[in-house]
């Protein structure tokens, strides 16, 4: 599967787009992560979102924290309040707001429809993805101004990419 394109998250049907998903928490689970990976994870977003022409907000997470947060042209407000509804579905479920969206379709609904949270305040469309450290949520890491999927992968690959510099 490609790292900054979403497609192929689009093509796969829920039970394995789950599984996929939720692969990829497991995978990008940390043994330590700090204000200085807060940072790289962050500045390497802005700079891709630059150079691939993307308009963006993105923020980095620690609890209620704000760690980081930046913008690109072409984004807007909001795509800030969109971050804070993405990173309150991470908060409340520990997993990235496309896995939980997921869970949601394989059960046969949809988050708006069956989670019981204001979608005002919650919104577990992709771009929210856990922070976690030896499994337990440090926080979130969030992509907003792209479809949904696309946000997701590129929070992804932002991740990826830290992990393979820290190898």
């Amino acid at each position: 599967m490609s790292d900054t394109d979403g497609a192929p998250y689009r093509a796969l049907e829920p039970d394995e787009k789950l599984r996929v998903l939720l692969a990829e928490e497991r995978e990008l689970d940390h043994d330590a992560f700090d204000l200085d990976d807060a940072w790289a994870v962050g500045s390497w977003l802005r700079a891709t979102a630059l150079e691939r022409g993307l308009g963006i907000g993105i923020a980095v997470s620690f609890g209620e924290q704000r760690v980081f947060h930046a913008a690109t042209p072409g984004s807007g407000a909001v795509n800030d309040a969109w971050l804070e509804r993405k990173f309150r579905v991470v908060r409340h479920f520990a997993h990235s707001t496309l896995a939980v969206r997921t869970q949601y379709e394989v059960g046969g609904s949809t988050f708006d429809e069956a989670a019981a949270l204001d979608p005002r305040q919650y919104q577990a469309a992709g771009g929210g993805f856990p922070v976690l450290v030896r499994g337990m949520l440090l926080g979130a890491v969030g992509v907003s101004g792209l479809e949904m999927h696309d946000d997701h992968a590129l929070v992804v690959e932002a991740l990826r990419a830290h992990r393979a510099g820290k190898d």
